[in-house]
């Protein structure tokens, strides 16, 4: 039975060593292949010195050494640290030296673009390059090798670390609002406990073939790994460049599985998609799935079973909702996923009535250790439950989600918006996702997102930035009225600006949210002539 997250690879290629475990750029790896390639892995990063717990950054696009590396270094005992390719040298040199990196796995060509910005990495000892080998340069004090999965013929013997599963085992970076990505630590534990949950609700088997397009740094691209592993079915690893991409890929590779963020799913929702897919499920998590995006998909996908989640990388998964009730609620996040907890809690941690807003609080094995080196924000988020039973000495940390959710009387929870992300205008408290439900159910746009900017009056001025839906001239005026046919007029958003393309995103595929409010607290600013 598997108890770190690497036996998951291990025990699928005991039982099955001939099934796929990865299928990449149309070549199929065996699980008893990646289980070598893992072990191999975790050999060349011990003779290299790998101590126990350190950290080995892994800075590529979905490919197979991507996952060896990062499944090596946890089999070696050390500490995985995924890089999101996206990122800037800056914002990998950050990630680098926050968390003290010792052995980075990345690309030639990736390598060449970090240049100088290594310099602020003073923990780091090797790089281990892909592809080509580099053509002779100086990075100071840093050791390059080669990655070829295997140690040197004649490199010492090494043998794993032991650790336990309440080890760590994964940092994962995400961002916040304001401020500097913090890193989530997740144990062993973690990550097996939230693979088996997953896979469990979406009754994944070794038959399953998971289309991978997220990028393995954000938790639920990760998530897809680890949920494919926990039922020996196969990954498929895509970095796709065009959306057709994807609905080509989910026919040709047999996708059986698909995940995806809202805007990525509002722009899928709006190509056609071929009858004879073999779609069995899609999920959606990291936001609100829009109810017509919702409808469009269902549409498009009759056979298909969609699963809407609510997670949260200090937790991994806390909510999904079974395809059977979507019918019912469309609205809803669901319950707790398998083996979790979810409360709805007051601020002085009573829990709340029925349909009474309060913060998502999840218990469970999936609960982070906490925050990388970062002692004030773990106090914050992960705080000690009221005792759940008297005599209870020792306190049980829970994680709290900093999300407004309500509960309805059947016990299940609908999302209400995110602490941070609130618009409080004329006294009222106004949640973004149901300023851009109506915009999105008018027809008219094809993204949309609702933010909040600093008013002397109000508070904050509601702001609301669309795209036209395709074959659609978009007026201000037509967003306004159905704005003002469906909302109050304290949610009527003052200003609205129209956009060609898609919104900016984060790393993680979102809408940029925090980009998107700098940039419309300036013009708004000027428009105001309270620019400095």
């Amino acid at each position: 039975m598997a108890t770190l997250i690497h036996d998951l690879i291990f025990d699928t290629a005991l039982r099955a060593p001939h099934a796929s475990a990865l299928s990449w750029q149309g070549e199929e790896i065996s699980y008893a292949a990646l289980a070598q390639s893992v072990r191999e892995a975790a050999c060349t990063l011990l003779t290299l010195g790998l101590q126990r717990g350190a950290r080995v950054a892994v800075y590529l696009e979905k490919r197979p050494e991507n996952v060896s590396a990062m499944f090596g270094a946890a089999a070696a005992g050390g500490v995985f640290v995924p890089v999101n390719p996206l990122l800037k040298p800056d914002q990998v040199a950050y990630i680098l030296a926050d968390c003290k990196v010792a052995i980075l796995v990345t690309s030639r060509e990736r390598l060449v673009q970090l240049g100088p910005a290594l310099a602020a990495c003073p923990d780091l000892q090797t790089v281990l390059l892909t592809g080509e080998p580099l053509p002779q340069t100086s990075l100071g004090k840093l050791r390059l090798q080669p990655w070829n999965g295997a140690p040197a013929a004649d490199a010492p013997a090494s043998v794993s670390h032991a650790v336990i599963d309440t080890d760590m085992s994964a940092i994962l970076y995400t961002s916040g609002s304001t401020g500097r990505p913090k890193g989530v630590v997740l144990s062993h534990r973690n990550m097996l406990a939230g693979a088996l949950s997953v896979s469990s609700y979406l009754r994944n088997t070794e038959q399953d073939r998971i289309l991978c397009v997220l990028p393995l740094s954000f938790d639920y691209g990760l998530s897809q790994l680890t949920t494919a592993f926990a039922s020996g079915a196969c990954a498929v690893l895509m970095n796709y460049l065009l959306l057709r991409d994807i609905v080509e890929a989910v026919e040709q590779e047999a996708i059986t599985g698909l995940a995806a963020v809202p805007p990525l799913w509002v722009q899928l929702s709006q190509l056609s998609w071929p009858l004879s897919t073999l779609l069995r499920y899609i999920t959606n998590s990291g936001g609100v799935m829009q109810r017509s995006t919702l409808e469009r998909l269902r549409q498009s996908l009759p056979r298909t079973q969609v699963y809407l989640m609510y997670g949260l990388t200090e937790a991994f998964r806390s909510t999904f909702l079974a395809p059977e009730q979507l019918e019912r609620r469309p609205d809803s996040i669901g319950q707790a996923i398998p083996n979790a907890e979810v409360l709805v809690l007051r601020p002085d941690g009573s829990v709340c009535d029925t349909d009474e807003p309060g913060e998502l609080v999840h218990r469970g094995a999936q609960v982070a250790l906490g925050y990388w080196n970062d002692a004030a924000r773990t106090a914050e988020r992960f705080k000690p439950l009221p005792p759940q039973a008297s005599g209870l000495v020792l306190p049980e940390l829970a994680v709290w989600s900093g999300d407004t959710v309500r509960r309805d009387a059947e016990g299940y929870l609908y999302f209400v918006g995110r602490s941070d992300d609130m618009i409080k205008t004329s006294g009222y408290r106004v949640s973004p996702a149901e300023i851009e439900e109506i915009v999105y159910a008018s027809g008219l746009v094809g993204e949309a997102a609702a933010l909040g900017l600093p008013h002397v009056v109000l508070g904050h001025a509601i702001a609301l930035l669309v795209t036209p839906a395709p074959g659609v001239e978009l007026l201000r005026d037509s967003v306004l009225a159905a704005c003002r046919a469906r909302l109050p007029s304290y949610m009527v958003p003052l200003w609205v600006e129209i956009r060609d393309g898609v919104l900016p995103r984060n790393p993680n595929g979102k809408i940029d949210r925090s980009l998107l409010a700098r940039e419309l607290a300036h013009a708004y600013a000027v428009q105001s002539g309270d620019a400095a």
